[in-house]
């Protein structure tokens, strides 16, 4: 079942918290069955000299800035100013707003959230329109939806994201 906006707004874990823990703005924008997320100050990117492998650590340039020009063709790391913070009975999507994907930007992140998650979102960019797009802190960049699962997971998330903040980038090599 998906989460409505009056579910998203009331809701809280067995730990008193939200769904949705507010940017620093102290804003959230709910709408009729999601929450849109805002972009932080936090990029990062792969040094084009990188040979890409699995079963190593990729190093990746990290960048703070409130602004971030994102090249035609150009792919970066983002994060989300929010904290999602998921209990064992939620789980959630994340994905590109509309009027986002219309500019050519693309959000290519992994999507789905498992239940029991903490941390902020990152999110891989491309743009894959013919013009250069300003990417600017707090402005609204995509959606989450939340569902409710029919029971409460056994084991919920615990992996190598877990409280991540900032543009994380892939930590492939730890898998097994």
């Amino acid at each position: 079942m998906i989460l409505s906006d009056s579910d998203i707004r009331n809701f809280k874990s067995n730990t008193n918290t939200p769904l949705v823990v507010n940017n620093e703005n102290n804003e959230i924008y709910v709408g009729p069955s999601s929450v849109d997320l805002t972009l932080s100050n936090s990029f990062s990117f792969l040094e084009k000299t990188n040979l890409v492998k699995f079963d190593s650590k990729i190093n990746y340039i990290e960048v703070n800035t409130n602004t971030y020009l994102l090249q035609a063709g150009e792919f970066v790391l983002a994060s989300t100013q929010e904290t999602i913070n998921l209990p064992d009975n939620i789980s959630a999507f994340v994905q590109g707003r509309s009027s986002i994907g219309r500019l050519g930007l693309q959000i290519q992140n992994a999507g789905f959230i498992d239940a029991g998650f903490i941390g902020e979102i990152t999110l891989e960019l491309h743009n894959q329109g013919p013009c250069p797009i300003l990417l600017e802190k707090g402005k609204r960049i995509c959606q989450v939806v939340f569902f409710k699962q029919q029971s409460a997971s056994e084991n919920v998330y615990n992996g190598k994201y877990q409280n991540q903040t900032g543009a994380t980038g892939s930590k492939i090599y730890l898998d097994n």
